[in-house]
């Protein structure tokens, strides 16, 4: 029977209950919804799928459905049992192997199979065998359990090794080895296989071998492949010198059997008997418990709380240094080196921190990409300027928490090549530029998820009664991970660094430990955390000390609207709360420019200074404002002139108007910002007959409103582990609902040409014959619309498309798997 139908048969006995627990785990499976369970079989058997909920298998579960892989044959239907696999995993036990493969049952990774043929259960034994799904092994790869293939799939697949191998086994039996000679490449592996077969054999064979082999061979622990250089090269027992080094002397053996120039595989046999003749040679039901080490509850406070109040005051200058001034990005994308030095400047910090700053800002809507100028900007109407400090902050953590993008890839290779000096970055495409696409990656929600998950995992773990908080470092999460989530561990070892450091800029990890609001956000419980924040976070101060030297001294973290306003008139220097801004005449013109005066400067001071104001700065306020604007120059892109004064004082008040930004310089002279025929289109508009004097209309452009809704606060919501309740109780009834059609063949539901099913199947088909070489009729849809059934072998699927053999015309031929409209196994047919 189909694999897939199989599956079809066993998911249509399950309960509600059962089913419910399936979509959770896998919510996949309808997204969108299945018409029948036939269909829902196919969608769990499918390689995106199975993917996915590989991904979410600890290690010892992998581990079972990887032993379960290696000594099961879905084409032959030959099945596995727990006493089986437990043979075969070192420290495994029968109940434990059980409930295992009943959990990987319930995730629909496995189903129950009929005995392997000429198997007897004992008498009085309710043994179960399974099967796993037919798409595991394009899913788990050539590699499974670490462990490489055999040396007949090598004969097979390797040419070089074929026309080797009987001469090497023949040098092996002149040589007094105990293996048994051969005259075809196939009898010639399975003589190697056999030679290798168990671990007191390949001890034998190892004995005689030189130093560091056993160390070199130890290297293939947990993966089969490795890099040899020119590992083709040719190796003879017969021919050894004294001194042969490891990896010729197992060349010559076939020990390790060359793939390329570059790299060796170490067969299974080999593999196994390494490892004491077990498929999995360590086996544990527990998660490792990592090194760490400790720091105070009241240490980790005061570190993430000061972070919190850094990254605030860091948010709100970078903001006020996007306003003045906009960051101008490449052509190629993102901000550029020499911008992004600028923007560094401004804010005191080394040129990685400002780009993650700047990735904060965009990840959380607080500046946007203007599409007219090709620059960021702060976003219009901005609420987190307005918000308490503690919303701030969530505002903050809930755009990271949901951003696909990855701050601390700034600065970083792009495609791991090697690092430039920093002059350099950015020039030619080496490392990822701040805002550029290179830093997006999609699995970066799910990450931060996990490794928050972790982190309150170890804390709970290693909570002690004496006030001490774990301190946890990348090593310790990455353990972890590592055996929770295996199938994952390169992408938590790609962003795990990055990750936590953002995490502490966030305060939710302080002086290495997981602080309080930190495992509030991991059990998503954001309003716990703001409750923390706002009793502990101390509240933002609105005055500063003016020196006599021309300095105003910030005693703490001031509130972003102050700070604005100080920037505005003078110059910050240093970091950290005590923030010293030096007035000069250029930064006191600076305030002038931008529309203060003098008083009005004078007046804020005095308001916001604990001390009173000190003479030379008064005089240097005074002095500067008094020879400034004598001159005056702005920019205008039209003007407005009529001889009627009332017309245009009307003009100047007219709610239509006010997108000119129209400013009245003389009593009969408006100037606006706009081009002359956008400005006769706006006042057309308003009932108005202007007449435009250019001479050139070519340089009239409309200007579109690029605004994006950045200002609207962002919501986390965690990554969707479980479908809503509506949607899988509307799933159950469609499947409950389900009747086979009448007449169809073995019970089973009439396959509808082109749906989800029929593709699986069809896919099962044709990979199975590939692997048996058998051949198939296939009904495809020729050049012409018509429908044609033809006898082939197929030889391989790959992109869309397969490769067959036609034996009949003897030709191959390549057929796109959409034309296909069903596939049957000859055999099949003939029975």
């Amino acid at each position: 029977m189909s694999l897939i139908r199989a599956l079809s048969k066993e998911l249509q006995a399950r309960s509600d209950d059962s089913l419910r627990a399936l979509f959770s785990a896998r919510p996949d499976l309808i997204s969108p919804g299945v018409p029948d369970f036939a269909a829902l079989a196919a969608r769990a058997s499918g390689r995106v799928s199975v993917q996915r909920a590989l991904e979410r298998l600890n290690r010892p579960e992998m581990q079972v459905l990887e032993t379960l892989h290696l000594c099961t044959n879905t084409d032959t239907g030959h099945s596995a049992s727990a006493p089986m696999l437990k043979k075969l995993i070192n420290g495994a036990t029968l109940s434990s192997l059980e409930k295992m493969l009943h959990s990987l049952q319930e995730l629909a990774l496995v189903h129950r199979a009929e005995p392997p043929h000429g198997t007897t259960p004992a008498a009085g034994t309710k043994l179960r065998y399974y099967l796993p799904v037919g798409s595991l092994k394009d899913v788990i790869g050539i590699y499974p359990a670490g462990l490489g293939r055999s040396y007949t799939e090598l004969v097979r697949l390797q040419p070089p090794f074929a026309q080797r191998v009987v001469q090497l086994v023949a040098e092996l039996h002149r040589s007094g080895a105990a293996i048994s000679p051969a005259t075809t490449p196939m009898e010639a592996a399975l003589s190697l296989q056999h030679w290798t077969a168990t671990p007191e054999s390949l001890r034998q064979i190892l004995a005689a071998a030189p130093d560091r082999t056993a160390a070199l061979l130890a290297r293939f622990g947990n993966w089969a492949m490795g890099a040899v250089p020119q590992a083709q090269r040719r190796a003879s027992v017969l021919h050894e010198a004294a001194d042969v080094g490891p990896v010729d002397w197992l060349l010559a053996r076939g020990l390790l059997v060359p793939l390329d120039a570059a790299h060796v595989e170490l067969p299974h046999s080999v593999g196994v008997s390494l490892r004491g003749g077990f498929v999995i040679e360590k086996f544990a039901l527990t998660p490792p418990v990592p090194r760490m080490g400790s720091t105070s509850a009241a240490l980790r406070r005061n570190a993430a709380l000061g972070a919190i109040a850094e990254t605030l005051r860091l948010v709100g200058e970078l903001l006020y240094a996007v306003r003045e001034q906009p960051l101008v990005t490449l052509r190629s994308g993102g901000v550029g080196v020499r911008e992004l030095k600028r923007l560094a400047d401004c804010l005191r910090l080394e040129l990685h921190d400002a780009g993650v700053l700047a990735e904060f800002c965009a990840l959380s809507g607080l500046i946007r990409l203007d599409v007219d100028s090709s620059a960021w900007v702060q976003t219009e109407q901005l609420e987190w300027l307005t918000l308490p400090r503690q919303e701030q902050w969530l505002w903050l953590v809930n755009a990271w928490l949901a951003s696909e993008r990855a701050p601390s890839l700034v600065g970083q290779p792009v495609n791991g090549q090697a690092a430039v000096p920093a002059l350099h970055r950015g020039a030619a495409g080496n490392t990822v530029n701040a805002l550029s696409a290179e830093a997006q990656r999609p699995d970066a929600p799910v990450v931060r998820k996990r490794i928050l998950e972790i982190l309150a995992e170890l804390t709970g773990e290693a909570a002690a009664a004496d006030g001490q908080a774990p301190v946890l470092d990348a090593a310790a999460v990455l353990e972890r991970a590592d055996w929770t989530q295996p199938r994952m561990a390169r992408r938590f070892s790609s962003l795990i660094r990055g990750v936590l450091a953002e995490a502490e800029m966030l305060g939710l990890i302080g002086s290495g430990a997981l602080s309080q609001i930190g495992a509030a956000i991991a059990a998503e419980q954001p309003d716990e955390a703001m409750g923390i924040l706002g009793e502990h976070l101390p509240a933002a101060l609105n005055h500063v000390l003016l020196q006599a030297d021309l300095t105003a001294v910030a005693p703490g973290y001031l509130a972003p609207e102050l700070t604005e306003k100080l920037l505005a008139m003078a110059d910050a220097e240093g970091q950290g709360p005590a923030t010293i801004y030096r007035f000069s005449v250029a930064s006191v013109r600076r305030a002038l420019d931008a529309g203060q005066d003098a008083q009005a400067m004078l007046d804020f001071l005095g308001v916001h200074s604990a001390t009173a104001i000190p003479q030379p700065l008064k005089y240097l306020i005074e002095d500067t404002a008094a020879r400034h604007a004598r001159l005056r120059v702005g920019s205008a892109a039209s003007f407005i002139q009529s001889d009627d004064e009332t017309a245009l004082l009307e003009l100047l008040n007219m709610p239509g108007a006010s997108g000119l930004r129209l400013v009245r310089i003389a009593a009969t002279v408006l100037i606006s910002h706009a081009a002359p025929r956008e400005t006769a289109q706006i006042l057309r508009n308003l009932g108005l007959s202007p007449a435009v004097e250019e001479s050139e209309a070519g340089g009239v452009r409309l200007r579109r409103n690029t605004a994006v809704s950045g200002g609207a606060r962002p919501v986390y919501s965690a990554p969707r582990t479980a479908p809503p309740e509506a949607d899988v109780d509307a799933q159950l009834a469609v499947l409950r609902s389900e009747r086979p059609a009448a007449g169809s063949p073995g019970g089973h539901p009439a396959v509808i040409p082109g749906s989800e099913e029929a593709t699986q199947l069809g896919l099962e088909t044709l990979q199975k014959a590939i692997r048996l070489k058998q051949r198939v009729v296939i009904n495809v849809v020729d050049s012409m619309g018509n429908a044609v059934r033809e006898t082939v072998v197929p030889v391989a699927v790959n992109g869309g498309r397969v490769r067959v053999f036609d034996p009949d015309k003897e030709t191959e031929r390549v057929l796109s798997i959409h034309r296909i409209i069903d596939v049957e196994a000859a055999e099949e047919l003939l029975q």
